[in-house]
């Protein structure tokens, strides 16, 4: 058994773990690609107990209720998008950028209200292609104190950079060119790193809609660095909510 605390600094709704970040802290206990799920909205500041079960998978409890549970999956995409630097930075500009428009202005990840090397603010916005499926990209250069101790950044940003591109690729409409403002939470995600950037190293995050199933929605994404190289990948399945849901107050 280990003890992880969240800290505030990671939040997605105010009260709450970013989902990106708590299932990249849990998905350390597995080796290789994982699949997390998010059963309770993960709390901030407070104790947290992985523990490992007979079948392999992990939890992460509350006491004694389950907060997530992740076990060892293969992670194979039907597609990859891509996109180069010129054209996340361009994708950028019709993001949920500021935060009057943003659901969720403080999340550690796409948060705009969040100051740069506090926040990933990570800002996926549409790409401009003709497409049968939308594709939203946006670039990130990890901040030097999400570094690990072997320098290189930890596995759970890579998790929380792939999740909430997903989230807003989920509530695109490509026919109106806007975002939906139905409010989501991440259900589940899985996610494959096949390597791991340096600080500062520019990195371009790739999402796009795989379906939809009633309230639930599925999105797929990618994280290249600028050369191209692929770093990680990931499925998600985020679910329709009532908005006091998605703030924590339902």
């Amino acid at each position: 058994m280990a003890s992880i605390i969240i800290d505030k600094r990671y939040c997605g709704p105010p009260n709450s773990g970013n989902g990106g970040y708590v299932c990249g802290r849990l998905a350390r206990h597995i080796p290789g690609a994982a699949e997390v799920t998010l059963r309770a909205p993960p709390p901030l500041d407070s104790p947290l107990d992985a523990i490992a079960t007979d079948d392999g998978t992990w939890e992460l409890r509350d006491g004694g209720k389950a907060v997530a549970t992740a076990r060892a999956v293969s992670v194979e995409l039907a597609q990859i998008e891509t996109a180069d630097l010129l054209e996340a930075r361009a994708a950028e500009l019709h993001a949920l950028s500021r935060p009057h428009e943003h659901p969720l202005p403080h999340c550690f990840v796409c948060g705009p209200a969040r100051a740069k090397g506090d926040g990933l603010r990570i800002f996926a916005g549409p790409l401009r292609r003709q497409a049968q499926t939308p594709v939203l990209a946006a670039s990130w250069a990890p901040d030097p104190n999400l570094t690990a101790g072997d320098g290189l950044i930890a596995p759970e940003f890579l998790w929380s950079a792939l999740d909430c591109p997903t989230g807003f690729a989920c509530n695109y409409d490509q026919q109106s060119g806007s975002f939906e403002k139905t409010p989501l939470l991440l259900g589940r995600m899985s996610a494959r790193i096949e390597a791991r950037p340096r600080p500062g190293e520019l990195c371009i995050v790739t999402a796009w809609p795989t379906g939809r199933d009633g309230r639930k929605r599925t999105a797929d994404a990618a994280l290249h660095d600028e050369a191209g190289r692929l770093l990680a990948l990931a499925r998600t399945t985020w679910i329709a909510v009532e908005r006091d849901v998605q703030l924590g107050r339902g």
